[in-house]
């Protein structure tokens, strides 16, 4: 009689374990959640987080917009006669479309240096071919808007654009007009 009821108890057993679905683990039946696509480039996957872990309401910029050009880094320097240079990526509706290079020249009061992240999001295709056609720059009335959380929030577009900075290191003091400048070379 052990022996049947043992035997009995491996047979469900077994029979449980073919039937029912294992809940424990990967089951290749069930879709993988979406995940939020990197860019393979680790400097602008963490200029992105950086940009979201300040300020969360940038995720909705990062959902509607057209595309977006970021520079994970911004160095800019200044005596006087000052400058900077960043390069970046460029992306429509969250894919890959080329590399970007910003630069920017400016006189009047500055002293100092100091490196930013900036984003720029286009709000329409209008906005992102202006970009991509080689004929971008902001002039000295542009203005970004420093990332701190909640500040997006009540951001928006002028002209088709919404233009972000956040502050990695430095300081400098500056009132100084120029403009940036922008050139694009599309994926190959």
């Amino acid at each position: 009689m052990k022996k049947t009821g043992l035997l009995l108890s491996i047979l469900l057993i077994i029979l449980a374990s073919a039937t029912f679905p294992a809940f424990a683990g990967w089951d290749p039946r069930q879709k993988e959640p979406a995940k939020e696509k990197a860019s393979g480039n680790r400097a602008v996957d963490q200029a992105i987080a950086n940009l979201k872990k300040k300020d969360p309401n940038l995720k909705l910029f990062f959902e509607k917009a057209f595309g977006y050009a970021i520079f994970p880094t911004v160095g800019k320097a200044g005596i006087g006669l000052g400058g900077a240079y960043g390069e970046g990526e460029v992306f429509r509706r969250g894919k890959f479309i080329g590399s970007a290079k910003l630069t920017q020249i400016t006189f009047g009061f500055q002293l100092g240096g100091q490196s930013y992240t900036e984003i720029i999001f286009f709000k329409d295709k209008r906005a992102l071919e202006s970009f991509t056609n080689g004929s971008f720059e902001f002039g000295a009335q542009a203005s970004a808007i420093a990332v701190n959380a909640g500040v997006s929030a009540d951001a928006d577009y002028d002209n088709g654009v919404a233009i972000f900075t956040l502050p990695k290191q430095g300081l400098m003091y500056e009132a100084s007009i120029g403009g940036q400048k922008f050139s694009f070379e599309p994926k190959l």
